[in-house]
């Protein structure tokens, strides 16, 4: 069985907080409006009794023409004067018994409830006027019962109630208009939501068909972007971490290639000279062990620069720390000197620290050095240097050996590539500039090479600061050349 789907289940949220707000509104609004009903329904009757005090104050009998001197003619009068509302009521008492009866006109019949009628007859010796409800088995009152009182025996009681349960009936009939409204209204928003929650997760559905289609073999897939919202992002990441994992299995790819190419011949010098080694002969012994050893350790020298570059994509590659790019600069130059005897030069050294691995530099920068001698005369010179402009550094090395043909520059950096066919090979294993530049990747920059057969090259790495910018931002130039007698100090 299927598992509810997202959509389904943002819908049915939706749908929920929706009626859950509609319900509470539609109490609150209803209980709201039984408030003002009761309100008014009192607010009518409190009119009521203070209309018959003011006539029993100061009105006159029409029959006289005198002030009233019966309690029997002044409720007549009063409730001949009063016009009710469609579902208002009278009756009117004299000496506890029920005398007048509102016009026919009136549709509310207080005297035919003998429930009512009869819940008024005990209240006739309260000899107060009483504003209370009553329900009885037809409806629900909402009364005042005004005692009367003219000379000394006559007494009588004005009686005029609501029916509350019919002003309620219409308030009640208004809510079931809005609770039709409001289940059509959510029928209406689900019908929208569904085409809205399906456009808005149109983009997860697109992540997993690509999910489903990625494979170790074909990773190029990638998810159209649309707009700028969190979905968006989330596609913009997922992209990003297809393309990391492409390129990663490429380099896997590419890797384990080249390391089958590049062993296969050791392995297959290795195989071939034992094959026809004579153990019984001291002599071919000895020599198939000289060969086997030295394939050996250049196998060794082979894995321990592929680990390095298997492991340039790690974060932890490099681990940079602010370094004197002066000092390290004058270091480089004391270790380069030991490679061969050339005359060892500083072009420019840099003033201020800079945020970088320093034994990875090191490691590139030495590494370019060896690269210089391999490539140039005794006696030649090879030049190092350093320099910060802005967020980025940049170390060189400059040499006056043969160069580079045109047609090698562009392939310099790669895995397992040497100098052309006009170039003399000079040994190596082809790792070494591709190492410089994964090391200068790591350091958010990049390695370029200038060069001019039979005049020489310069390799300039050049670093970036990584962000967030690790310090203030630095002078525009920060390194200064070297002048003559501090270069004899390092000849």
């Amino acid at each position: 069985m299927r598992a509810t789907t997202v959509r389904s289940r943002v819908l049915a949220a939706m749908l929920l907080l929706c009626a859950f707000g509609l319900l509470i509104a539609g109490l609150t609004a209803y209980g709201l409006e039984r408030s003002k009903v009761d309100a008014r329904i009192d607010d009518s009757l409190v009119r009521s009794v203070t209309s018959l005090r003011d006539l029993a104050s100061s009105g006159l009998d029409p029959e006289t023409g005198q002030p009233f001197t019966t309690a029997s003619s002044l409720v007549y009068t009063a409730i001949q004067r009063t016009i009710p509302s469609p579902n208002e009521g009278m009756i009117g008492y004299a000496q506890g018994h029920v005398r007048w009866y509102a016009p026919e006109a009136v549709a509310l019949r207080l005297e035919e409830d003998e429930a009512f009628v009869e819940h008024l007859s005990t209240l006739q010796a309260s000899g107060s006027a009483l504003l209370q409800g009553f329900t009885s088995e037809t409806t629900e009152y909402r009364f005042a019962a005004v005692p009367v009182t003219v000379g000394p025996d006559e007494t009588g009681t004005f009686v005029i109630a609501y029916d509350r349960s019919a002003e309620l009936a219409a308030l009640s009939g208004t809510f079931r208009t809005y609770a039709v409204v409001a289940v059509i209204a959510l029928v209406l928003i689900g019908l929208v939501g569904w085409l809205l929650a399906g456009r808005f997760l149109a983009p997860i559905r697109r992540l997993r068909d690509t999910a489903q289609q990625i494979s170790e073999s074909d990773l190029s897939t990638r998810i159209p972007v649309q707009g700028n919202d969190d979905l968006s992002d989330l596609t913009r990441t997922f992209n990003d971490m297809v393309e990391r994992l492409e390129r990663s299995f490429v380099s896997q790819r590419q890797l384990l290639d080249d390391v089958g190419h590049e062993l296969r011949t050791p392995l297959t010098i290795i195989g071939g000279h034992l094959e026809v080694m004579d153990r019984h002969d001291p002599v071919d012994v000895i020599a198939t062990r000289e060969i086997a050893l030295d394939e050996i350790s250049r196998m060794s020298r082979l894995v321990d620069d592929l680990m390095t570059l298997a492991t340039a994509d790690r974060p932890d590659f490099v681990r940079r720390d602010y370094v004197d790019l002066g000092r390290l600069t004058d270091d480089v130059l004391d270790k380069a000197r030991a490679l061969a005897p050339r005359n060892w030069v500083v072009d420019a050294r840099a003033e201020l620290p800079f945020p970088l691995d320093s034994q990875r530099i090191t490691q590139a920068w030495l590494q370019l050095a060896s690269n210089a001698v391999k490539y140039s005369a005794d006696g030649s010179t090879i030049a190092v240097g350093s320099a910060v402009a802005l967020d980025e550094a940049r170390i060189w090395v400059r040499d006056d050996g043969i160069g580079i043909a045109p047609h090698d520059l562009g392939r310099i950096f790669g895995r397992f590539v040497r100098a052309g066919s006009g170039t003399p090979d000079r040994g190596g294993r082809g790792l070494g500039l591709a190492i410089v530049a994964a090391i200068a990747a790591a350091h958010n920059g990049s390695a370029e090479v200038e060069s001019t057969e039979g005049a020489g090259s310069t390799f300039t790495v050049t670093l970036r600061r990584q962000p967030p910018d690790l310090g203030a931002r630095l002078p525009l130039e920060l390194s200064r050349p070297v002048h003559d007698n501090h270069l004899e100090r390092h000849l």
